[in-house]
């Protein structure tokens, strides 16, 4: 069995998503670092970072990163089609995986924790590197949607590990309402994502509606 280490409303939500596609069998303990009553220091035995995702395979061995889970996810159970089955349109899809992880997940951890990049900071100096911070995630989600276009969905027919990635991620740091101006058709493709029967219900668990 997996083991998803996982809180709501954060990026566990892409790789429960793509657990319940391949059909494997998963538990969730409830860890995160900002939940002390949270099975935090269980987790920080198999990831000193306390990121999560945090992904125990059924072998004891235990992966970390967001991309890298969905991605072995894809390669393991083919059939779930996490990722695309023809050798150029996967590429595509590794390649928007490590973006998002590399741009926009670097710059949401500088906004939420901008103490970690600067030498005892004043409140006025935070608000500055939220501020560029977010500015710099905003255009990167810019980037994205210029880069990788719905075919219908960003998987091709069908989503898969990337569609899931850009809709949890795109929800932080305002960057839906700042695409909602600059890339509106963007913004249709990663609600028709969240629309979606896989993706739907746990979408719901993660952010109740109202």
């Amino acid at each position: 069995m997996y083991t998803l280490f996982a809180s709501q409303g954060s990026g566990s939500a892409a790789t429960e998503i793509a657990l319940g596609l391949t059909g494997a069998p998963y538990r969730i303990v409830r860890a995160s670092s900002w939940e002390a009553d949270s099975a935090i220091a269980e987790l920080e035995k198999l990831n000193p970072l306390k990121q999560i995702p945090t992904l125990q395979l059924p072998d004891g061995s235990v992966l970390t990163e967001s991309a890298a889970i969905l991605i072995q996810l894809g390669l393991e159970f083919p059939a779930a089609r996490l990722l695309p089955a023809d050798p150029a349109a996967r590429a595509q899809a590794i390649r928007g995986l490590v973006f998002i992880a590399s741009n926009c997940y670097a710059a949401i951890s500088i906004i939420d924790y901008p103490q970690r990049w600067i030498r005892d900071p004043d409140d006025s100096a935070k608000e500055r590197i939220r501020q560029a911070a977010r500015e710099r995630l905003h255009l990167h989600w810019e980037m994205f949607a210029d880069q990788f276009p719905a075919r219908p969905f960003l998987s091709g027919e069908a989503p898969g590990a990337l569609d899931f990635l850009a809709a949890v991620v795109s929800k932080w740091s305002g960057a839906r309402a700042h695409l909602r101006r600059r890339r509106p058709g963007f913004v249709g493709t990663l609600e028709r994502i969240e629309q979606h029967g896989a993706v739907a219900p746990v979408f719901a668990r993660h952010w109740p509606p109202g």
